[in-house]
């Protein structure tokens, strides 16, 4: 009755072995095959993503540089710069950019070493300084509040922002927007030194603001132009020179309307 259903091994007893036959070349063939792909595969992705990393890398050095870059400064620079942006007529050196030899090819010097250089910090101190005097200009008006100076703020980040957007418009329209963003971002921000001035001069004596604001108007016109020239001319072998100039102009002009617009300090932040 169960002589068809074959004999079971017992629980001790070992299975028959199974009847493949055993192929001595198969596992050599495809380790070694498993091993040229691997390697293959992993040349070819190590060359893809370091040309790739490069490429990022290379833009992003282009473009935006180092941040930590725009903070090498001291003391003197800090003095000396304030003197080329506040009187650009008494600066006797030139304007071109010191360059070193870092890695095969020519890099800028930090602003510690150079004093053409654009930096960070004092935008930054400016903006802060800016925020602060125009507060206590509201306090002395007796319209201070935590809202008034929060919407000062943010009028003087809109500034610099127009002011960046002046300055890189220009570069791009003139064929020359390869300049580093932050290197933009910092001429743009020279802006509240002056700006400083003239709310300081209105809090110690109002009439002085007037005098005070055509002056930083002019010298930060001259700044400017002085600055966008150098890097139009070193960045561009073949040039429009009239085309140039009346951009250049412009720039110079537009610095009256933006002054006037930031040293009104009122609670509307719009006038």
């Amino acid at each position: 009755m169960y002589g068809n259903m074959g004999t079971q091994p017992g629980p001790g007893m070992p299975r028959p072995a199974a009847d493949a036959q055993p192929n001595p070349f198969g596992n050599a063939f495809y380790g070694a095959g498993s091993g040229l792909i691997r390697g293959g595969l992993g040349a070819y992705g190590e060359k893809i993503l370091g040309s790739s990393s490069e490429y990022v890398q290379s833009n992003i050095s282009r473009y935006f540089s180092d941040p930590q870059y725009y903070f090498q400064v001291n003391d003197q620079y800090v003095r000396n710069k304030l003197k080329v942006v506040l009187f650009p007529f008494l600066h006797r050196g030139h304007w071109t950019r010191i360059t070193e030899p870092v890695g095969g090819r020519l890099s800028y010097k930090p602003p510690i070493y150079d004093i053409n250089a654009p930096d960070l910090y004092i935008p930054f101190m400016a903006f802060g300084t800016y925020v602060v005097l125009a507060g206590f200009t509201l306090g002395l008006q007796g319209k201070f509040t935590p809202e008034a100076l929060n919407w000062l703020f943010i009028k003087g980040l809109f500034g610099w922002c127009m002011q960046f957007m002046l300055l890189k418009v220009t570069l791009l329209s003139l064929g020359s927007g390869e300049a580093p963003l932050l290197d933009v971002v910092a001429y743009a921000g020279y802006t509240f030194t002056g700006l400083c001035l003239a709310v300081l001069g209105r809090i110690v004596f109002s009439y002085s603001y007037y005098f005070l604001i055509l002056w930083m108007c002019m010298c930060m016109g001259v700044f400017l132009v002085k600055t966008m020239k150098r890097v139009l001319f070193a960045e561009m072998r073949t040039h429009d020179s009239s085309r140039h100039h009346y951009l250049l102009i412009f720039i110079a002009f537009a610095q009256l309307p933006l002054f006037l617009w930031l040293g009104n300090i009122t609670v509307n932040w719009l006038f």
